[in-house]
């Protein structure tokens, strides 16, 4: 079975974006000592501004980390779950678009 480069591609960005999603949202946490998560947002001001560029990449990890988390806790349904786990890679396909062409413009 032959894999098409584009798909090929789009399983390395979606790595990327995940990977990259992770990294920032646990690098949040271990600086600031709380979990990252949405609520962020709600506080406005300056705060709300400088958390805006942590939530955008990695907000994949944080619907990940949620869904997971309400699924074991809360018992929500799976189609829910599926959703969820659908938006977030489509997300983390964006961001991690992003990063890749980011690194090879500076890299030349």
């Amino acid at each position: 079975m032959d894999i098409s480069p584009s798909a090929i591609e789009s399983i390395r960005t979606l790595c990327v974006g995940l990977a990259l999603s992770g990294l920032l949202a646990s690098a949040f946490e271990l600086v600031s000592d709380r979990r990252a998560s949405f609520s962020l947002l709600e506080r406005g001001g300056v705060g709300a501004v400088a958390a805006l560029p942590i939530l955008a990449f990695g907000a994949p990890f944080i619907i990940l980390r949620n869904t997971v988390r309400g699924r074991r806790i809360e018992g929500r349904p799976i189609p829910f779950v599926m959703i969820a786990t659908i938006i977030a890679c489509g997300w983390s396909l964006l961001s991690g678009r992003i990063a890749l062409d980011l690194a090879h413009m500076i890299t030349g």
